[in-house]
């Protein structure tokens, strides 16, 4: 009886964040306070400093559901990321992940050295920790937001592509310490060998998974959403496990994903979609329960790390901006908002749970130093997003939804799909006549949802901006009744 409670009491604890967790993105949309803040709030309160139901140390388990998380939701943003708006900023986006980084943690190892007094090192280290942004922070912040597509695009492709140099360099300055002898020049050929694998195989391995998809007949739809999954979990492990970057990889497989016309493309975004948020919110959980607030009501804490953050924002990212993108076309207002969205979140809190396993000196104190940053730059940094777009002048279009695959029946047994198609501003139809469109043979356009009402549409029925369109079409002519729609022309 004692096992039966046991086990219920953690099912009701595991029930009851979730709960609150999805109840807490409500209350961040409405406050305009980042959910990865309140996420970690929770875990704290959870946590043995404050309400005594958790006790939680294992930094162990913790690095583990972050890397997991971190997958899942790198593969998400990647699916929901198109192609067509990265490729213009490509070249930008890599040198911010690599160079960015770089400079980042340089700036932020000076003043690591004078303010907290520690060695060389230990200040690159934490330098290197703190270097990246974060794609989860990032994603959940842009998501929603109007600005800008090529500024959000090139945010995106950043922080989805920093990550593996921030891992890099945190393992080798660990490695560093532990062993100065060490050799530069070994590390710098591994750097380059990991990146190298891991754009290879992301790109290879993403082939062979939309291949997979497409070809292979599962008995039900939501399959297809889980073996999407298996193939993120087994792109980033066999990848690492061959020496290069499996969060690269992971990355680089969903872009190939998810410029594929794909199999019941719509379960697959919306399971992933899912899947990322609860992810966020076990990963911000845990780090919080990982934390000791008492540890942090230190004010010889607080105001070291209020100035290493003010240090961040302030001085190191708007550097690494303007440095990395002094070659690219970039405005004053662009990079302006672009070194200030730039977000920490879980990966340097991720990031520092290696010194503690690696057993340094000083590694508590960097764990704490970076999660007082990371909640220093959510809170100052991702609540205020919105309005510096609007200040700076950087709001664009709503972005327009992608076209869904809605599937009717089994795709083992007939041959049509349903697509789901939503009129913009920018739709060449909106305002015409549903009879002028010219779809193709076999296709039809059986319902239309407009402000939320049903209308059965006939030849003459009129058209308008923010309809819902669901087409029926053979899939042998998806391809062509996206083209036809607009899809291919839509750029943010």
């Amino acid at each position: 009886m004692v096992i039966d409670y046991t086990i219920n009491g953690i099912i009701l604890i595991c029930g009851a964040f979730l709960l609150m967790g999805v109840l807490m993105t409500k209350v961040s949309a409405r406050a305009g306070v980042p959910s990865l803040v309140l996420f970690m709030i929770i875990g704290m309160i959870l946590g043995s400093d404050i309400s005594g139901l958790i006790y939680f140390s294992n930094a162990e388990v913790a690095q583990l559901v972050g890397v997991v998380a971190l997958i899942i939701i790198l593969f998400e943003g990647g699916l929901q990321t198109q192609w067509k708006n990265i490729r213009p900023v490509l070249g930008g986006s890599l040198v911010l992940a690599t160079l960015g980084v770089l400079i980042t943690t340089a700036v932020v190892a000076v003043a690591a050295y004078f303010v907290l007094g520690i060695s060389v090192l230990e200040a690159l280290l934490l330098g290197s920790i703190v270097g990246s942004t974060d794609a989860a922070a990032v994603f959940s912040v842009l998501a929603g937001q109007n600005i800008k597509g090529r500024i959000s695009s090139t945010l995106e492709a950043e922080s989805g592509t920093n990550d593996p140099m921030a891992m890099f360099l945190t393992i080798a300055f660990i490695q560093l310490i532990l062993t100065p002898e060490s050799s530069v020049f070994t590390m710098l050929g591994s750097f380059v060998l990991q990146m190298g694998v891991g754009a290879i195989f992301g790109v290879a391995l993403g082939l062979l998974a939309s291949w997979t998809i497409n070809r292979i007949k599962l008995n039900a739809s939501g399959l297809y959403a889980v073996l999407s999954v298996g193939f993120a979990i087994f792109i980033y492990s066999f990848t690492a496990i061959l020496g290069g970057s499996g969060l690269l990889a992971v990355y680089l497989a969903a872009l190939v994903i998810g410029t594929r016309d794909l199999t019941h493309s719509y379960s697959i975004i919306s399971f992933n979609e899912g899947l990322a948020w609860l992810m966020q919110i076990l990963m911000f959980v845990i780090l919080g329960l990982l934390v000791f607030p008492s540890q942090l009501a230190d004010w010889d804490l607080i105001w070291r790390g209020l100035i290493l953050s003010l240090v961040l924002i302030f001085i190191a990212r708007p550097i690494a901006v303007f440095v990395s993108t002094i070659f690219f076309d970039y405005s004053l207002n662009e990079k302006l908002f672009m070194s200030w969205a730039g977000l920490r979140g879980a990966v340097p809190i991720v990031l520092a749970t290696f010194p503690m396993l690696a057993n340094l000196d000083n590694s508590f104190l960097f764990f704490n130093i970076v999660f007082f940053i990371v909640l220093t730059s959510a809170l100052l940094q991702g609540s205020t997003i919105p309005f510096f777009a609007n200040k700076l002048k950087l709001n664009g279009r709503p972005s327009p939804k992608r076209i869904h695959s809605l599937e009717l029946v089994s795709m083992d047994k007939a041959n049509a799909e349903m697509l789901e198609v939503e009129l913009t501003s920018k739709s060449p139809f909106a305002g015409q006549l549903v009879q002028t469109i010219g779809l193709p043979k076999q296709t039809l356009i059986s319902a239309i949802i407009r402000s939320g009402r049903l209308v059965m549409p006939t030849g003459t029925t009129k058209l308008k901006v923010g309809d819902v369109l669901y087409v029926l079409t053979e899939k042998k002519q998806v391809s062509k009744v996206k083209m036809v729609l607009g899809e291919e022309d839509i750029v943010n």
